[in-house]
């Protein structure tokens, strides 16, 4: 199989000339993207201690929720970016899937420079690596030829 790196950024990035399954998986993944950002901004605690399990009736606490709901408008943003270049620009999908692949690596990362306090492993946190696989082979089918 060879892959073809100028997919990254193609010259025409209005068709996508791609397995149809690789967009339709991306699409997915960015849909739950979207939900996990509204309720990171909508949830009453940003999902901090309902679903993150930190304790956040401590002192600072609401500085936490606020922070929760901050990254989950920067969340949506992302999500909502990702999705118009999607849409608009099929052959971005590579690209896309790149920036998809980078956050959980990005997120680990910061894990290990300082670790949450929780009751429990966040869903963030216990699906890191799940998610990176899938966008990693997502990412390397995108750039495969189709014969």
């Amino acid at each position: 199989m060879k892959f073809d790196f100028k997919k990254l950024l193609p010259n025409n990035p209005t068709s996508f000339e791609g397995f149809r399954a690789i967009r339709i998986v991306t699409a997915i993944y960015m849909l739950v993207m979207v939900v996990r950002s509204c309720i990171h901004l909508f949830a009453a605690d940003g999902g901090a201690q309902s679903i993150a399990g930190i304790d956040t009736s401590v002192a600072g606490g609401d500085n936490i929720i606020a922070i929760f709901h901050q990254w989950g408008a920067i969340q949506l943003i992302l999500a909502v970016l990702l999705f118009v270049l999607f849409f608009r620009y099929p052959g971005l999908t590579p690209l896309i899937l790149l920036t998809l692949a980078l956050d959980p690596v990005m997120r680990f990362i910061a894990g290990q420079m300082m670790s949450v306090t929780s009751t429990g492993t966040p869903p963030g946190e216990a699906l890191n690596g799940a998610s990176f696989y899938l966008l990693a082979l997502l990412f390397i089918a995108s750039l495969a030829k189709k014969n």
